[in-house]
């Protein structure tokens, strides 16, 4: 199976407290239902953690607007630790009818060479504790 990068997204305090808006564009590696707005989907953190993820999208405006809810994001933040400008980075395999998705919280360690160095936060010094 081959991992495909869906998106990356750095945190703004409002992803922290809130909902974590989705690009668009990802929607079709999520099936919602026809005639549906919402579903939930696992995903497996860097420490092989499952994480159920609850799915949204809009009713009315120009696009669907697609975030996940803060009643299952807002477990994952807390656990991971997460502040404004760490990153998630979400990737799906799919193989037939399956699709698994992978979810990475990962935080600038430093700039080297004029990059950005992110490291999976459960690698960190003192995760957890």
């Amino acid at each position: 199976m081959e991992q495909v990068h869906l998106f990356t997204k750095k945190l703004k305090p409002s992803h922290i407290s809130h909902a974590l808006s989705f690009p668009t564009r990802v929607l079709e590696a999520f099936p919602i239902p026809e005639g549906a707005h919402m579903m939930n989907f696992e995903a497996v953190d860097a420490t092989d953690n499952a994480w159920r993820f609850f799915l949204s999208t809009r009713l009315t405006g120009a696009y669907p607007k697609p975030v996940l809810l803060r009643s299952s994001w807002g477990r994952f933040v807390e656990q991971k630790g997460l502040a404004p400008e760490d990153r998630v980075v979400f990737f799906m395999e799919r193989d037939d009818m399956v699709r698994r998705y992978t979810v990475r919280a990962q935080r600038k360690v430093m700039i080297l060479m004029g990059q950005d160095i992110w490291v999976d936060v459960e690698d960190l010094p003192l995760y957890g504790l």
